[in-house]
């Protein structure tokens, strides 16, 4: 139950009596209140405070006629509230300004946001002053950010990680024995070629140290082939990741390809393509439609990686020895005549190199694939 006003009142039931209060909370029941335990009656009351001024009463009061110097008074008072707000409104934006600066600088000094827009004052000079005070502030602390972070310097291991593949191949011929490259070096560009080898043995080679003798009568040095072969196929560039595929198709045309016999007992000179250099060699008289065929074979899987074919009237040969420069004119004529007769007149007779051909084989680089004959 609660009263509304003073202590003596009306209740909330509507009465104004007291004892009709107590008849309401007393036990109905036989029992009465004495074997019934007493709860708290709590009274809840409500005090209305009048305000000591209502806005009605304050519009009233402005109204009300006022005297000269109290007009002049209250408009000095409101004029001091306006200059002290807009100075205080100008610290707080410049304070906001350089925090939000601050948070939107990255540590290379480059800004990632849009600037803060201060908010714009109505103080009159003042505001003005403080404004510019605050711009000029905010564009020193930047400044003097970007350049008190500076970039930090790349580690030396990381400078020096991809200097070899940046650096350009330089050939020095003189390790090569004066040689020139048919083709410029690079990076993942090998030479291929497909050639029959040939074993020599310790006859095959006395008979090479005559023949350089005889050469070097004429004024022709010639140095001995690092190898010997008969090739089946010019020296192309093959890309790395080109090398797989290739030899599968070497493989698949090359299954059909039967085993054979080759005879080579007659010397002939040679160039290359550039004429950059001058070979000896031995041509074979016997098997050529086989190594024709083989040849055939090849240059399909040459066309098929657009590279250069076989010559169309080969002469094949195997490459005994060769010099730098064009010296072909040299070595023919009376040069190739005594030679020839080195050969032909051997203790054991006229010397043939045999070349029993069970096998060709695919050089790429420091890579060899063999391919077996049936």
């Amino acid at each position: 139950m609660g009263q509304v006003g003073g202590q003596r009142g009306t209740y909330f039931d509507g009465s104004r009596d007291h004892n009709k209060r107590e008849k309401l909370t007393k036990d109905p029941s036989p029992l009465g209140n004495a074997r019934r335990p007493q709860k708290p009656q709590i009274t809840a009351c409500v005090r209305i405070i009048p305000v000591e001024k209502t806005a009605s009463q304050v519009l009233k009061q402005s109204s009300l006629p006022q005297s000269a110097e109290e007009r002049r008074g209250r408009r000095a008072g409101l004029r001091s509230m306006l200059v002290n707000y807009s100075s205080s409104g100008s610290e707080e934006d410049s304070e906001d300004v350089a925090v939000h600066n601050r948070k939107r600088q990255r540590p290379n000094g480059k800004d990632v946001s849009p600037p803060l827009r201060k908010r714009e004052c109505t103080g009159g000079k003042s505001g003005m002053e403080n404004s510019e005070r605050v711009d000029g502030a905010v564009e020193k602390r930047e400044s003097s950010s970007c350049q008190a972070v500076p970039r930090l310097p790349l580690p030396a291991s990381l400078l020096n990680m991809f200097q070899d593949s940046e650096e350009q191949h330089v050939d020095d011929c003189s390790q090569h024995g004066g040689r020139l490259r048919s083709f410029q070096h690079e990076r993942g560009n090998w030479a291929t070629y497909v050639y029959l080898p040939y074993e020599p043995d310790d006859v095959f080679l006395e008979l090479l140290d005559e023949l350089r003798a005889g050469a070097e009568a004429h004024g022709v040095i010639l140095t001995l082939a690092e190898e010997f072969h008969v090739s089946v196929s010019r020296t192309v560039v093959l890309r790395h990741h080109w090398i797989q595929t290739f030899v599968q198709s070497l493989r698949k045309g090359l299954a059909q390809c039967r085993s054979f016999v080759c005879l080579a007992d007659k010397l002939k000179v040679y160039t290359n393509d550039e004429r950059t250099r001058t070979f000896l060699g031995m041509e074979v008289s016997t098997g050529c439609p086989q190594l024709l065929e083989a040849a055939k074979r090849v240059d399909e899987t040459m066309d098929e990686f657009r590279l250069s074919t076989f010559y169309k009237d080969p002469s094949f040969h195997v490459s005994l020895a060769w010099c730098v420069g064009d010296l072909a004119e040299k070595l023919k004529g009376a040069c190739l005549s005594e030679l020839q007769s080195l050969v032909d007149g051997h203790e054991d007779g006229p010397f043939q190199i045999r070349l029993s051909c069970k096998e060709l084989r695919c050089r790429t680089g420091n890579k060899v694939f063999l391919f077996p004959l049936q």
